[in-house]
């Protein structure tokens, strides 16, 4: 009876790995499909402000898509976030260089440093100390 209990357990141990690994790699997929979307987003931004020569496009343009976005899609696309994935397209210009590793939220925190070596630095050690946002993302 006891031998029985101990294969479960180990039944059971093993199935919860695999569901854990799952839904963990789930989740990294969709937060690098986000970031990907929203690099993407940037882009677009920024060639279309390039193509109109307002002085004002910012306030103006992001307002107007964000509402837009925002009654299509829901939460997630306020001004100050589409500013952010303006920044993003041109922190990033290259979007091969952006980090699995990272959520968007530490992309958020990352783009208000202007230095390009400092934010290297933060990136890098955010990647290899598994920082997160909340408790130890401290610029």
């Amino acid at each position: 009876m006891e031998n029985n209990l101990l294969e479960n357990e180990a039944l059971v141990n093993e199935i919860t790995s695999i569901i854990t690994n799952a839904r963990n790699n789930v989740i990294k997929n969709i937060n690098n499909e986000l970031i990907n979307a929203y690099w993407n987003i940037g882009r677009i931004i920024v060639e279309d402000e390039l193509k109109s020569e307002r002085g004002e496009y910012g306030k103006k343009q992001l307002i107007t898509l964000s509402k837009t976005l925002t009654n299509r899609f829901g939460k997630g696309f306020s001004r100050a976030n589409l500013q952010n994935m303006r920044l993003l397209y041109l922190k990033y210009p290259n979007c091969q260089t952006l980090s699995s590793k990272l959520s968007w939220s530490h992309y958020c925190e990352l783009l208000y440093i202007s230095e390009d070596d400092k934010r290297s630095f933060y990136e890098k050690e955010a990647i290899n100390a598994n920082w997160s946002v909340r408790e130890h993302f401290i610029i």
